[in-house]
């Protein structure tokens, strides 16, 4: 019993090394374009997230059905992106700051004038490394 106690905690602390919590709930729905050139990210940690698409089936009465953008764990509008930027900076090291890009992810059905409008507070703010997410094209 004595090392079946042991192996149980070996586990346990296994787990709770590798496992990651999610940052942020998803209040909208994200189905990504297909691209061609897909590349992988070098460092997730040093990568914001804005999400834009149409919200969720549970969201709809709140938020409405139009494409929304969300910041976090908030929706917010366009004016928001220059406040969350800088916040994100000041969430990191000093020496990790030139580092963060800022991954747009994006529902194929919204409109390139949001993502253009997106694209516009970010240069405002500073944030000028940008990765558009997408999925791999299926091959032929």
């Amino acid at each position: 019993m004595g090392s079946m106690s042991d192996i149980i905690f070996m586990l346990l602390f296994f787990f709770m090394v590798i496992t990651t919590m999610r940052e942020s709930s998803l209040y909208v729905k994200i189905i990504p374009p297909q691209g061609s050139e897909a590349s992988k990210l070098e460092k997730k940690s040093l990568v914001s997230y804005i999400n834009v698409g149409t919200p969720l089936q549970e969201h709809q009465a709140k938020y409405g059905t139009e494409p929304r953008i969300q910041l976090n764990d908030q929706i917010a509008e366009v004016s928001d992106i220059g406040q969350f930027v800088e916040l994100e900076k000041q969430a990191r090291n000093e020496a990790d700051r030139p580092f963060i890009t800022t991954a747009i992810k994006a529902d194929k059905e919204v409109r390139m004038g949001m993502i253009s409008d997106i694209k516009q507070e970010l240069r405002n703010a500073g944030a000028l490394k940008i990765f558009y997410n997408a999925r791999k094209a299926e091959r032929k």
